[in-house]
């Protein structure tokens, strides 16, 4: 082993295959965004994609900085921090919703002043709540069946959160919803109350549905029952997946080759919500299924991991972020071939993006840092 290796070993502490995956998944984002900004770069820089690849290059090399500044920090430290985490997501979405940036007619951003970039607070308030959950539920270490275990310190805060991001976007809302579901019942939540969340969560969304007849700029139901409509109505899906589709029937089993894409001319969103498409036409099915196996194959890491961890919070907190990313993932991936109605949510650390793309380097971060001390311990 080189030097330069060993010292790259020595620095890179934690599960070294969740290591390889995130590396992996950063060079299929390079590789596909590139590849996929042609049309985009037509449009707002004259063909000069290498303005799209050098910008996403620099966003993906601060991820992958932010991770290994934050596998660096005691995962401990993140369990103190979860209220306060939780006290500054309601706000920031609260503001959002009423003063945030309207982007594909959506309010998800704020203007974060003096500097001209946009924040994406639902992926901020994502993590915050999973990590406040995992410390809520870790926080009892017996089963939890009474109601002041439960309900206060998590139902509710749950109901909040969804509640507050569903409005502008109601995917990401119910991808969050269900992980926290999974993390009460992988907690030990009584049945009872993971049903009592489950009830309040049809009562908010019907809510927001009574709410959006009145406000639809601020909830946005017409855009929900449009695509639903046509997911239910059209067997080959609308126009953005019936170009998906096309993408990945061109791709074969093993693709056009890297660039060799037609559809990114024609998809919308080719880079974000649709890049999965992108990867099966260059790719093939090979590609297809490698992505998929990666993250498979982190979430069985993490399990393998909390199997031999002695603190709960570290368990938990590591599981609820995984699972987050995997349901993600195959959501996105998902509606590129018409399993479910058009979300909008992005391929975890693959989709071109800013703060969403950061946050996901976050959550790696917090697993890594897990991971490294259930290393430090058993060893």
């Amino acid at each position: 082993m080189s030097t330069v290796t060993a010292r790259i070993f020595a620095e890179l502490r934690g599960d070294r295959v969740i290591w390889a995956i995130l590396v992996l998944l950063a060079i299929f984002s390079i590789l596909a965004v590139y590849s996929s900004t042609g049309s985009l770069a037509y449009k707002k820089q004259g063909g000069n994609t290498e303005v799209f690849l050098i910008k996403h290059g620099v966003i993906m090399l601060g991820g992958l900085m932010l991770v290994y500044i934050t596998h660096l920090l005691p995962h401990d430290r993140f369990r103190k921090w979860a209220s306060i985490m939780l006290a500054i997501a309601a706000p920031l979405l609260i503001y959002t919703l009423f003063f945030g940036v309207n982007i594909n007619e959506a309010k998800r951003w704020i203007m974060l002043p003096g500097i001209g970039v946009t924040l994406q607070t639902s992926a901020f308030a994502k993590i915050a709540l999973i990590v406040y959950v995992a410390a809520a539920i870790s926080g009892k270490q017996d089963y939890i069946k009474d109601f002041k275990s439960a309900f206060l310190p998590i139902i509710v805060p749950v109901l909040i959160i969804c509640g507050l991001i569903a409005p502008a976007d109601l995917s990401s809302a119910a991808l969050l919803f269900l992980t926290c579901i999974l993390m009460m019942f992988i907690g030990r939540v009584a049945i009872k109350y993971i049903f009592i969340l489950m009830f309040w969560g049809v009562i908010v969304f019907a809510g927001l549905l009574l709410l959006g007849k009145e406000y639809p700029n601020v909830v946005r139901v017409t855009t929900w029952e449009k695509r639903f409509e046509e997911f239910m109505n059209d067997a080959d899906g609308g126009y953005q997946v019936k170009q998906a589709k096309i993408a990945i029937a061109n791709g074969g089993v093993i693709g056009l080759g890297p660039g060799n894409s037609r559809q990114r001319n024609y998809l919308p969103s080719p880079y974000s919500d649709f890049i999965y498409a992108i990867i099966c036409e260059e790719y093939g099915v090979i590609g297809g299924i490698l992505v998929i196996a990666l993250y498979l194959l982190l979430f069985f890491r993490v399990v393998r991991l909390v199997t031999k961890s002695e603190k709960a919070f570290g368990a938990m907190v590591a599981m609820g972020l995984s699972i987050s990313l995997i349901i993600q993932a195959f959501a996105n991936i998902a509606v590129s071939i018409h399993l479910v109605p058009v979300t909008g949510v992005t391929l975890p650390f693959i989709s071109m993006g800013g703060t969403s793309l950061l946050f996901t380097a976050f959550a790696f971060g917090i697993i890594l840092s897990v991971s490294k001390y259930i290393e430090s311990q058993v060893n």
